[in-house]
């Protein structure tokens, strides 16, 4: 026991060389680890198949040499030509001597040739397997739900397919989800047209058949036919802006825009909604803040933006807008007070034909595509919108280069 002691006591620790050399190990194995993503292992495996293809060729020459033609070649021949041709000895071994002995140098060089080729094609056969299992892994992005399998030395590969079938997959799914946002959204308008359809033919009827109806009864019945037109007529224009989204392409005329003006003409034009909701709009802006872009698109970005702000804004609020430069680029906030918006549908709040509220006929929501627009004419500038939700507070901001030309 003493003796182990103290060979445990005796037994020395790892050298600064050592643990240095054990690091670097360690840090050798860490960067192959990390490389998974390149070919080592593929092109390790064609350096090995050519060396030995040329060690095979280099062997197989060898032997025919050293059994075949150095021991039993020459007898075979003459025997041949004997037995063939009717020879007797002595002429098939001159034949032999001249023909083959004196060309063997060209003979050998064809055999070699001939074997490397024969070895090369073996090479590429088994290359081209690789060829063949990259033709079935793309074959199989264009069938749904079909495993893409490489070999090991094609992992790489195979990991971007797998990317590549998970993105078409995800446009697929997003592609098939808008098209059935778009099919409900005109299933629901088609219905909420016939609504105020059936009530404006009804009041018509109603004072086409009494003529001797009281004042005050038909200027009643006047007004709530006006208002179920109005209605009638902004659901109409819902389809129409359905039909410009899918089939209108956006182009910019590009002018230097006072962006305040822009703000307070947008402000005037939103009082009587404000007015009637009893929202008030507080604008915080240089007067000389400038932008560089398409007016009229810009002008509908903001007007789809604060229409969304006032259409869920809690009545008697104010919303405010604030425009600044940061960072060399031009930032507009949108800012109402409102029932927070949850983090999932804050996600996709730019999608197109998505509405918040869940009641499609309610008159708060349109066709789900103002702020779908109004990301596309921010991306067309070289921009980005964006949307927050916390506290009763939604934000939406939008950000522009001070000069894009």
């Amino acid at each position: 026991m003493r003796d182990e002691q103290q060979t445990d006591k005796q037994q020395p620790e790892a050298s600064p060389a050592d643990k240095q050399a054990l690091a670097g190990l360690k840090n050798l194995w860490a960067k192959l680890r990390r490389k998974s993503d390149d070919y080592t292992q593929l092109q390790i495996k064609l350096y090995l198949r050519f060396v030995l293809i040329v060690i095979s060729s280099f062997m197989v020459t060898l032997l025919l040499y050293k059994f075949l033609w150095y021991n039993q070649a020459g007898n075979l021949i003459v025997g041949v030509m004997m037995g063939l041709f009717g020879m007797d000895y002595e002429e098939a071994r001159f034949f032999y001597i001249d023909t083959f002995r004196r060309n063997s140098d060209l003979i050998w060089f064809g055999t070699i040739c001939l074997v490397s080729l024969l070895l090369f094609w073996l090479f590429f056969r088994w290359f081209v397997r690789f060829f063949n299992a990259i033709n079935k892994g793309i074959d199989a992005l264009l069938q749904e739900n079909m495993q893409i399998s490489l070999p090991q030395e094609l992992m790489p590969i195979e990991r971007k397919l797998h990317l590549v079938q998970q993105t078409l997959q995800n446009r697929e799914r997003a592609t098939r989800e808008a098209e059935q946002r778009k099919n409900d959204m005109v299933m629901y308008l088609a219905h909420d047209i016939k609504t105020p359809l059936t009530s404006v033919i009804g009041y018509l009827s109603l004072l086409s058949e009494a003529p001797e109806m009281p004042a005050e009864q038909r200027a009643k019945y006047i007004g709530i036919t006006l208002d179920k037109a109005q209605r009638l007529e902004q659901l109409i224009d819902e389809f129409f802006e359905i039909t410009r989204y899918n089939f209108q392409q956006q182009q910019l005329t590009l002018e230097t825009i006072n962006l305040y003006y822009m703000l307070v003409q947008l402000t005037d034009e939103f009082y009587p909604l404000l007015q009637a909701h009893g929202n008030t709009i507080k604008l915080q802006a240089p007067t000389e803040l400038t932008v560089y872009g398409d007016a009229d698109k810009l002008a509908r970005v903001f007007n789809n933006i604060l229409k969304n702000a006032v259409a869920y804004s809690y009545p008697n609020t104010p919303i405010c807008i604030t425009a600044k430069i940061e960072e060399q680029n031009l930032e507009i906030n949108f800012m109402n007070q409102g029932q927070t918006i949850r983090p999932q549908k804050l996600q996709s709040i730019f999608e197109k034909f998505f509405r918040l509220d869940s009641a499609r006929a309610s008159n708060t929501g349109g066709a789900g595509l103002g702020l779908a627009i109004a990301q596309e004419i921010v991306h067309l500038h070289g921009g980005e919108i964006t949307a927050s939700s916390a506290d009763e507070i939604t934000c939406f901001s939008v950000r522009l280069p001070v000069k894009n030309r």
